[in-house]
């Protein structure tokens, strides 16, 4: 059986600058060479608008070896879909440019906040800037309230997957949202197809699902992280699910093989995974307490 070991908490943000002054939440982790990867993350101002910033980090060692010291993609202004914070994602390509999709926070006075998914070019040097000033993927009749936290993979064949978040409510019943994790295919990885609702959620159990972040293929099936509340109190932890094609997904919140630690940074949620390999062992870049407050730690799959 497989588990999760945790190796450390990787990085702890500290204030650098006025629009990163918290918080370092999902983390997305891009290789730069040899063991060092670049890991983008998303930070707060004193008003909790996020912004994306990153630190260099040493895979094999463990240890932070860079930390950058002003933001490389900031809230948009007021109005825009994203004026109240970005959210990042994952990292794909399409005929031959990396993307980052992300979240869009949009909190208009005196109504709810809102979700919608942008898209941001990836450079060669690394920078990002805006694909357009539209969202790249909007509320609509499939997804009417709110989006989030988009995960892309693009398979041998050519299809293109998403998986992201849609709100189907504020309120289930139990005063928590019913946010679920739904699907959507392309052919060129620009326009997609949205298939609706991928993995079961059980209410009272986990129905508040965020960032999933999947591995796999149509060959060997699909594994995927996400983080989940259960609409009872608990706070963030970190759940599993598997599918055999990417669509239809089997919920085994059992199989994460990891959770909450007795004390420390992680010991009272866990959030917003991203599950990479690297030289044959896979890892999981996750978040702790304070939605990314204490910033993201480090863990990797072994045998029981």
């Amino acid at each position: 059986m497989k588990r999760w070991e945790k190796l450390k908490q990787l990085y702890c943000p500290v204030p650098v600058h006025p629009k990163l002054l918290s918080h370092a939440a999902n983390p997305l982790a891009v290789l730069l060479n040899g063991d060092i990867y670049r890991v983008f993350f998303s930070g707060r101002d004193i008003k909790n608008r996020s912004s994306v910033g990153f630190v260099d980090v040493d895979i094999a060692k463990c240890e932070v070896v860079y930390v950058h010291d002003k933001p490389v993609f900031e809230y948009g202004p007021e109005n825009c879909f994203y004026s109240h914070g970005v959210s990042i994602g994952n990292c794909y390509e399409a005929d031959g440019q990396r993307y980052i999709l992300f979240m869009g926070w949009q909190h208009p006075l005196g109504k709810h906040w809102e979700g919608n998914i942008g898209r941001l070019v990836l450079e060669p040097d690394l920078s990002l800037h805006l694909d357009g000033p539209a969202p790249f993927l909007a509320i609509d009749a499939t997804d009417p309230i709110s989006l989030s936290y988009p995960w892309v993979l693009a398979e041998a064949t050519g299809i293109f997957h998403m998986w992201y978040g849609s709100t189907k409510t504020w309120d289930a019943g139990n005063g928590e949202m019913l946010h679920v994790i739904n699907h959507a295919t392309s052919i060129d990885g620009q326009h997609w197809q949205r298939d609706g609702l991928a993995v079961p959620y059980r209410l009272g159990t986990a129905q508040a699902f965020s960032r999933p972040s999947v591995i796999g293929s149509s060959v060997e099936g699909y594994h995927m992280w996400f983080s989940y509340r259960n609409g009872l109190g608990q706070k963030y932890r970190i759940g599993y699910s598997y599918s055999p094609n990417g669509k239809t997904w089997e919920l085994r919140l059992n199989d994460a093989r990891i959770d909450v630690s007795p004390l420390g940074w992680d010991s009272e949620m866990i959030e917003y995974p991203f599950v990479f390999d690297h030289k044959a062992r896979r890892y999981m870049l996750y978040c702790g307490n304070g939605y990314g407050k204490t910033g993201f730690g480090l863990a990797v799959l072994t045998n029981e």
